[in-house]
């Protein structure tokens, strides 16, 4: 029996009606159509498919679309605004933190959540906040950079 879930992404409102056992990353992607989120693993592991709930990041893959019912949700879509990318992407595209671009949506909100709680991360501390996002192609150095250079502009959003 399917379930009403109400939520608002990137500041709009959301209501639906889903199976109970649908995977808030097959939310987000199909019900939703927001495809930045990407699906990597499904277990949780690769980080691609991270969001923010509430301001907290999440793997969606592990997660059902039930469990954010009346949550806020931020996807890398929600970060531009007008056409202007948000400084962390800029940072990413500036310091090419990325390749295929797979996990740059995972790497992109948890830079995002690591500058919310500390705008000026050492080295070291970058590595712990990005630990939970997997890279297949850049060896993490210029995600690193890329985050380095995001916390010289920050501004807490």
């Amino acid at each position: 029996m399917k379930r009403a879930v109400r939520v608002k992404i990137n500041g709009r409102s959301f209501e639906e009606e889903v199976e109970p056992r649908l995977l808030l990353s097959h939310f987000l992607r199909e019900t939703v159509g927001l495809t930045g989120t990407h699906i990597g693993c499904v277990v949780g592991e690769c980080g691609a498919c991270s969001v923010l709930i509430d301001g907290k990041l999440v793997k969606s893959c592990l997660l059902l679309a039930v469990q954010v019912d009346e949550k806020e949700i931020l996807t890398v879509e929600g970060l531009a605004e007008n056409g202007v990318l948000h400084p962390i992407q800029e940072a990413f595209v500036k310091e090419y933190g990325l390749q295929c671009g797979y996990c740059t949506p995972g790497m992109i909100l948890a830079t995002l959540s690591l500058l919310t709680k500390n705008s000026t991360p050492s080295e070291e501390e970058i590595r712990k906040g990005l630990a939970g996002n997997l890279c297949m192609c850049t060896g993490y150095m210029q995600i690193v950079e890329a985050v380095k250079s995001a916390a010289k502009n920050w501004k807490n959003g």
